[in-house]
């Protein structure tokens, strides 16, 4: 897809996945940009509120609670306070870990 090279890897830009949208459905790349767009605007909004997000097939988003805890500074050794927060899982099905898996990388 993208010709961006990361650490030897590519990656894959929005912009990319608007093109693979248009390519393979034939509409506008404006209608795809809009299309891509709102699907991780959706996405997003689920999470805001704390809804798992399951995609058949690919993975399970998921909102999890971390409690207050403490924590060291790693410059320092001192110990740190480490506020709750909510932070974002993902974990991949197993159609999706086997595709990764069985995938033959290009050199």
């Amino acid at each position: 897809m993208s010709g961006d090279m990361m650490a030897g890897q590519q990656t894959v830009t929005r912009a990319d996945l608007c093109e693979a949208v248009h390519n393979e459905v034939g509409l506008s790349r404006q209608e795809c940009s809009s299309l891509v767009e709102r699907t991780l605007e959706l996405i997003v909004e689920s999470l805001e509120r704390g809804e798992t997000v399951k995609l058949s097939g690919f993975g399970v988003f998921q909102v999890r609670e971390k409690r207050a805890r403490m924590g060291r500074n790693p410059k320092t050794g001192e110990p740190a306070a480490i506020n709750p927060r909510r932070v974002i899982s993902f974990r991949a099905s197993q159609i999706m870990k086997s595709r990764v898996h069985d995938a033959v990388v290009e050199d």
